[in-house]
């Protein structure tokens, strides 16, 4: 029996999705969250497998005093899913300060500090599952979300260094990268003011808006699907790196790959003629 550590426990969304994947798997959960009333009722279908923690990941005393509960609950943390985060939107010009620094705060600079606190235990037992939820947003950037795709797209080279750096501990890592899902991610989009300061982007971001709004609930991708294809990867003889959720995340990421070879192709010549002449 596992234990999973995961944060960003919204009703509705992938922490919840993944907790119910583990306790069907007759695994052992601590799911966290900034508001973990909001999860009462769930903690109380699931008895003593289940543990709901207050957790605000951007605080790292919360993070080790988290930690130290699991596993004074359940004596280890077999699986860590970094799955807390969210989106702010705004021009790369105009996205106000606090935002960009919110923006990385909790999406990149809380999973590492989330990675500090539990691979030592998983490098003490030499075995462990680290999931860190990423985005096709950290594989292809979108007008308005630059800063939130910087944050994935260094989710995603911290992820490939650390999975080099933990193989030999025994310890297992993949990125997941969602494309559009049903959660609750855009749902106070509508009550939030468009927060942009250079005028010239409004219409740009008034529009990245609009739309996220329409998309609420809407979305094509379902998070319990989303979760069992992640779980059936974990499992497989051989783990992939990386995972892409979603058909429409999915031909998006094929499209940015397909466009960035045959722009590495086309421009071959030119990168190779940057070395040292060969000596003959």
């Amino acid at each position: 029996m596992r234990t999973w550590f995961i944060t960003g426990g919204t009703p509705g969304g992938f922490g919840m999705a993944y907790a119910d994947a583990a306790l069907d798997l007759g695994d052992n959960v601590v799911l966290t969250a900034r508001r973990p009333h909001l999860l009462d009722d769930w903690a109380a279908r699931h008895g003593d497998r289940a543990m709901v923690h207050p957790l605000d990941v951007t605080d790292a005393q919360q993070i080790h005093e988290a930690v130290r509960a699991a596993e004074e609950r359940f004596g280890r943390i077999d699986v860590l899913v970094n799955n807390a985060g969210r989106g702010w939107y705004g021009s790369v010009e105009g996205m106000p300060d606090s935002d960009v620094r919110n923006t990385f705060e909790l999406n990149f600079f809380s999973v590492a500090q989330m990675l500090r606190a539990v691979l030592p235990g998983m490098r003490a037992r030499g075995s462990g599952w680290i999931i860190n939820m990423s985005s096709v947003a950290g594989l292809r950037s979108e007008p308005g979300f630059g800063y939130y795709s910087a944050a994935k797209y260094a989710i995603e080279g911290l992820t490939d260094a650390l999975r080099h750096e933990v193989t030999p501990f025994g310890i297992k890592v993949m990125a997941v990268e969602p494309g559009a899902f049903r959660t609750r991610a855009y749902a106070s989009f509508a009550e939030e003011a468009v927060n942009e300061t250079v005028d010239a982007y409004l219409p740009l971001i008034e529009s990245v808006r609009s739309s996220m709004i329409e998309q609420s609930g809407q979305q094509p991708g379902d998070p319990h699907r989303g979760v069992r294809a992640v779980v059936d990867a974990m499992n497989s003889a051989a783990p992939p790196r990386r995972i892409v959720l979603g058909a429409d995340g999915y031909a998006a990421v094929q499209g940015q790959l397909a466009d960035m070879t045959a722009e590495l192709h086309a421009f071959e010549a030119a990168s190779r003629s940057a070395d040292f002449p060969r000596r003959s």
